[in-house]
């Protein structure tokens, strides 16, 4: 059923939300009655990819004040109203900007938020995207009046062009159903027929540990879906103890009172998600979006949600992480990653504040540390990572007994299944780009710092004056060289003659003089 087909909607946004921006104020300029600062910004590593945006320290005010709800401090450098205009102040304030904007460009939260991506990329980031969702949710209300709408939720998530609302079904009152809807993503490889036949699939799921899709409707540039809602939130609502309908910076950007899970619950969820992984796995479906935000538990039961992102193209949250991994290449070992950073959540209460990792606090099993390492250390990022049937055999979680042990499988059609093989394909394809490009700009930054560095221009310096001194030299030697030939050449040499000869000649010549 696709709804949304029969109203105008946005053109499709090909635009990856997950590359990173990198902001550098290159100048700043005065005008009458205050001074501009020109950042020049980048996304991704390519330096063809940049722009230029003006920016006044209001703007950066304006920003800021956007910001508080993450509550955490950001250094913002103070208000002036006197001197502002002074050179010595500009320099010092522009070192101070440009400490702000690397403190919001690098956290992984703030960096995602729509209020930065607005400020520094103004030209892809104008749309309305609560209007252009509340257009196409009223549409499909009006084509079936059964459902109605409650409230919406805004920046319950934060995927920027996606948007949430709290629906009930007239013929059941009490329940309360998550409306979303969802731009369409770079990854979107599927034709638009076989991608509705996807989302069928997920529509009655043969297995507990996967959120069933309720109604689906795609168009060529969106996505309109209902599931059940809960009112406990996802996992991670539940370790941050935090109100599943907030605002996702408010949420978790500065966690009170997170807390990692007890040793038998880590053993139970993460082998109820493991087995929903093999599932899709042995299916031909593809995820990539696994995190402790798309798992909702109830009655001691995980549940995935969201598992037609894959299909729908959009990028996973946690691609700049495993972008930087060129062991992590395929879709299975992305969700292998994904497990071993969820698998950390649940164990500390946080995510890790960086991968690879190395040090691991201390966990409420030696066996928990012994799967994160096998996912998260250096060595495992390096060598590749564990399949999901190998996880499932670990002691962690080979021991847990499920309720649900009946086989778990989604019937794919064949013609499908070889949609699915190829549009996976081509997702791991631009992976592949995306890693080798970046391979190549790591490669060429170490190489610049190499060549910059002080050690390195000492030693250049050094070697400079070694073939100086040795050109000075052979110089020397040509020049001996040349002299000796041209002297040889002017004077030629020819032998000294002997006694017996210059006395015959001597001879000869007294003889010719006497008379005949």
């Amino acid at each position: 059923m696709s709804l949304l087909e029969k109203s105008p909607t946005p053109g499709r946004v090909l635009l990856d939300d997950t590359l990173p921006l990198t902001a550098l104020i290159e100048a700043s300029q005065n005008l009458q009655s205050h001074t501009e600062y020109i950042i020049r910004v980048q996304r991704g590593v390519s330096s063809d990819n940049s722009w230029q945006v003006i920016r006044r320290y209001s703007d950066f005010d304006i920003l800021n004040s956007s910001l508080m709800v993450c509550g955490i401090s950001l250094p913002l450098p103070p208000k002036k109203l006197i001197g502002n205009m002074d050179r010595e102040f500009i320099a010092e304030r522009q070192r101070g900007l440009q400490a702000y904007l690397d403190s919001i460009t690098q956290h992984p939260l703030i960096c995602t938020s729509l209020f930065v991506k607005k400020f520094l990329d103004p030209n892809n980031y104008s749309a309305n995207y609560t209007e252009i969702a509340l257009q196409q949710v009223s549409m499909f209300f009006r084509s079936d009046p059964k459902w109605e709408v409650l409230e919406p939720l805004k920046d319950m998530g934060w995927r920027i062009r996606k948007k949430y609302f709290l629906i009930k079904n007239k013929e059941q009152p009490k329940e309360r159903f998550l409306l979303s809807w969802v731009d369409l993503g770079p990854d979107k490889f599927l034709s638009d027929k076989d991608l509705q036949s996807a989302l069928k699939l997920l529509s009655n799921p043969s297995t507990a540990y996967l959120s069933p899709l309720l109604f689906s409707s795609t168009s060529e540039s969106s996505a309109l879906l209902i599931r059940p809602f809960s009112e406990r939130g996802s996992l991670r609502d539940q370790i941050c103890k935090v109100k599943p309908r907030e605002s996702h910076l408010k949420k978790y950007c500065n966690p009170k009172k997170s807390q990692g899970l007890e040793l038998e619950q880590i053993k139970l969820f993460g082998r109820q998600i493991l087995e929903s992984l093999k599932l899709l796995h042995d299916s031909g479906l593809f995820f990539g979006h696994l995190n402790a935000s798309n798992v909702m538990v109830d009655d001691g039961i995980c549940r995935l949600v969201d598992v037609e992102n894959g299909m729908l193209g959009v990028p996973s949250v946690l691609r700049p992480a495993f972008t930087q991994l060129r062991k992590i290449n395929t879709t299975e070992s992305i969700d292998v990653f994904c497990f071993g950073h969820l698998l950390y959540e649940m164990t500390y209460g946080r995510p890790p504040d960086s991968v690879p990792v190395d040090q691991f606090p201390s966990a409420p099993h030696a066996a928990v540390v012994s799967v994160l390492q096998s996912i998260l250390s250096t060595d495992a990022c390096k060598s590749g990572m564990p399949t999901v049937p190998a996880l499932i055999q670990t002691p962690l979680f080979g021991d847990v007994k499920l309720k649900h042990s009946e086989k778990l499988q989604i019937k794919v059609p064949s013609r499908l299944k070889e949609a699915l093989k190829s549009a996976k394909g081509s997702l791991e394809k631009r992976l592949h780009e995306e890693q080798r490009m970046l391979h190549q700009h790591r490669r060429l930054t170490r190489a610049q710092s190499h060549y910059g560095s002080e050690e390195e221009k000492k030693r250049r310096k050094i070697l400079a004056r070694k073939k100086s001194r040795q050109s000075t030299c052979e110089n020397e030697e040509d020049v001996s060289v040349r002299n000796n030939n041209n002297s040889g050449r002017s004077r030629p040499h020819t032998p000294l003659p002997s006694p017996q000869h210059l006395l015959k000649r001597s001879s000869q010549k007294y003889t010719s003089l006497l008379p005949e």
